[in-house]
């Protein structure tokens, strides 16, 4: 559909050449006959196109000029346009018609004594600074004209009737069109009714003019001539036009085809073509909600002017019928456009509810949005229309209309009511801190054929600097079935795992970057055939940061499928036995040079290390810890690395942490080796004494003999 032009006045997708799609060329057709019927009972006359605004009188005027002055021919209709906007008192736009009449006369020399008379009679009725303004006069030229109006006939009649007997013997009609009268002020528009009824009245001059005639009438009634009455202003418009001709309405079913050949022309223009669910949701905003707001062609060439202007590079990005509505509501509705952005956590779910609103009833939700919305200035009979749309658009409004939400369905097709494509409808583009789509495939395509590239470069570093959103958008493609290469990301993303720089997310900020990529490498891993996931452990747990990412993916696999299950195969139990002991290998590799240093000077990977052991192989961490605490290691003061004092307002052992503590350590072993050190000092002289003794309170309490408060 190359023939669709948005970015101009003139009618679009409707060309001389093409399908007449909204009648204009038959009507044009129509105009023109009536044209020669007037001159053949009449040798003046005013006509008149009416038609509201953006209803297509300008496309209609467009074909009538231009097929007259392709059809031109000896005795044929010559054509003059003016534009009243150009002047602003009635000599300045009488000089200006009879301008415009000379320029539309042919140029050869039997019309040179009509140019003459025209140009005559426009500069006798002008005061001389109008014509000198107009004609371009040099000041040589100024003192000649000067001359000419002292010393020769300067009568306005008698050049007058020396410019009609002219007209009346060239023989060939001139046209006059002037578009937009409407649009002028309640002078400007008596100053062109009297130049049309008065001072234009001439022979073989006819006019053309066209006006949304409700506007035209308010305007006439603001003007002293007519006062405000509204009869009076038609009757006043009755003495001024001959003949009315009414645009022809534009009915639904054309306005319903104008829309389907303007949006298949920007798919095309973008190389995009609709899913059927995409057609299925676009059928429902148009049926439901647009249409109604898309009657003129002016409207629906403007909406898809503004899809075509903006869609550019987010082709691809963003979900197409999420844009048209988007669009939609920017270029109809821009300050309610404008309180999507500034309600964007609302709208995306990822802000955090007021007290107030936890127990809010839907009918409130919505009325909440009706008050914003009234006061953004949506008209009242538009409210309904623009709630129902953005409940297409964001779960919270749709599921406050009392419809089911689901936010993973509106990040797969990567919808505005996703916090993760959010800003690219409000910038039109992708922003700098975002992957494009392109960008995004091709370096999961790269990671799967292990072919390096700049793409799968950056996604990595987005994967450590914005975790949470790369890891939610990985889980996208997986959910929609996308391949992913699985065991390339897991080996990439395992020496990043203790390097992870992205802030917590959520409404609390709990959701952290490390447990983002938990989550993502538990499914990753999930996705592998079973045999493969041993070696892939193996590589992941390489590094030490890899060793902790491993053997925690390793625990999240294997926890709701306990060796002890009797569901478990004999393939599933030798997998996860040779996962756990070639990644409790690695961790003991990456811990040895520990064995050497005083047990308060580990350091914090090694420590997440000696945690992480307890989810792969607890017997051989058990093993390894007591041997350290049999040569030099104080059992108390291990405990004091293992659990930090940062903790409150938590207990400093619970029982998720007696438990681990148990797999890493013993209990039973651990409370024999600090048995001599049970009864801490009654007042610890430095912090970190008060912090031992705090642990050795918490263990007795939960061994049960804890001294009585009593």
């Amino acid at each position: 559909m190359a023939d669709a032009r948005f970015f101009n006045d003139e009618p679009f997708l409707d060309h001389e050449e093409g399908p007449d799609l909204l009648g204009h060329g038959q009507y044009a057709q129509h105009v023109i006959s009536l044209l020669d019927r007037v001159r053949d009972q009449t040798e003046t006359g005013v006509l008149a196109l009416i038609g509201p605004w953006g209803s297509g009188k300008s496309s209609v005027l467009g074909k009538v000029t231009r097929r007259l002055r392709e059809t031109a021919n000896d005795d044929g209709w010559l054509v003059a346009e003016l534009n009243p906007w150009l002047y602003s008192d009635l000599e300045s736009l009488t000089l200006a018609l009879f301008s415009e009449i000379r320029e539309a006369l042919p140029n050869d020399g039997r019309w040179s004594d009509v140019r003459e008379k025209i140009g005559g009679f426009g500069k006798a009725i002008s005061p001389l600074g109008k014509v000198t303004a107009l004609f371009g006069l040099d000041s040589e030229g100024l003192i000649q004209e000067v001359s000419n109006r002292i010393s020769g006939d300067t009568s306005a009649s008698a050049a007058k009737h020396k410019a009609e007997e002219a007209l009346r013997k060239a023989g060939r009609p001139v046209l006059v069109v002037m578009d937009d009268l409407d649009r002028l002020t309640p002078e400007e528009l008596l100053v062109v009714f009297k130049l049309v009824r008065l001072v234009g009245h001439l022979p073989n001059v006819y006019y053309l003019i066209s006006f949304d005639e409700r506007t035209l009438l308010d305007v006439l009634q603001r003007s002293e001539l007519v006062g405000n009455s509204e009869p009076r202003a038609r009757d006043f418009l009755e003495k001024i036009i001959q003949v009315r001709l009414d645009l022809p309405a534009f009915r639904e079913r054309d306005a319903d085809t104008l829309v389907d050949r303007s949006l298949s022309a920007v798919l095309t223009s973008h190389s995009l073509t609709l899913t059927p669910s995409e057609q299925e949701r676009l059928s429902e905003a148009y049926y439901r909600y647009l249409q109604a707001r898309l009657r003129t062609p002016r409207a629906i060439k403007r909406f898809f002017g503004q899809v075509d202007a903006t869609l550019g590079q987010l082709t691809g990005n963003v979900d197409i019928v999420d844009f048209l509505i988007v669009t939609f509501l920017r270029t109809s509705e821009p300050r309610a456009y404008q309180l999507l952005w500034q309600h964007r956590a609302e709208l995306t779910g990822t802000g955090v509810d007021l007290s107030s609103r936890r127990d809010e009833r839907p009918e409130q939700g919505i009325e909440r949005w009706r008050t914003r919305l009234q006061d953004a200035g949506v008209a009242e009979q538009h409210l309904d229309g623009v709630i129902g749309l953005m409940g297409m658009l964001f779960a919270p409004v749709r599921q406050a209309l009392g419809h089911g939400t689901n936010f993973q369905a509106i990040a797969l097709r990567r919808g505005i009511g996703s916090i993760d494509y959010f800003d690219r409808y409000m910038v039109f583009g992708v922003p700098d801190d975002d992957l494009p789509e392109h960008t995004f495939d091709t370096a999961l395509q790269q990671l799967t054929d292990n072919t390096p590239g700049a793409e799968a470069d950056e996604l990595l570093l987005r994967l450590r600097d914005d975790t949470q959103r790369i890891t939610r958008r990985i889980g996208y493609k997986r959910a929609a079935g996308t391949p992913l290469p699985a065991a390339a990301l897991l080996k990439a993303a395992a020496p990043h795992y203790g390097h992870l720089t992205a802030a917590p997310q959520g409404a609390l900020g709990l959701f952290t970057a490390d447990r983002a990529m938990d989550i993502l490498a538990k499914d990753l891993l999930t996705d592998l055939a079973e045999p493969e996931r041993p070696a892939i452990l193996k590589t992941m747990a390489e590094t030490p940061d890899g060793a902790v990412l491993a053997a925690r993916t390793l625990q999240r696999v294997t926890s709701r499928n306990d060796s002890d299950s009797p569901d478990h195969t004999a393939a599933t139990l030798n997998w996860i036995g040779e996962a756990r002991s070639l990644t409790s290998h690695e961790i003991a590799r990456h811990l040895a040079p520990s064995a050497r240093r005083p047990v308060d000077e580990l350091t914090e990977p090694e420590i997440t290390l000696l945690w992480a052991w307890r989810h792969t192989e607890p017997e051989a961490a058990r093993a390894w810890i007591n041997q350290r605490l049999d040569q030099d290691w104080s059992p108390l003061d291990l405990l004091a690395v293992l659990l930090p004092p940062d903790r409150a307002p938590f207990p400093v052992i619970d029982n998720d942490t007696l438990q681990s503590l148990d797999a890493l350590i013993g209990l039973e072993t651990l409370h024999n080796r600090l048995a001599p050190l049970d009864t801490p000092a009654a007042h610890p002289d430095n912090f970190q004494d008060e912090h031992r003794a705090r642990i050795l309170q918490a263990l007795r309490e939960h061994r049960g003999d804890a001294p009585s408060n009593g």
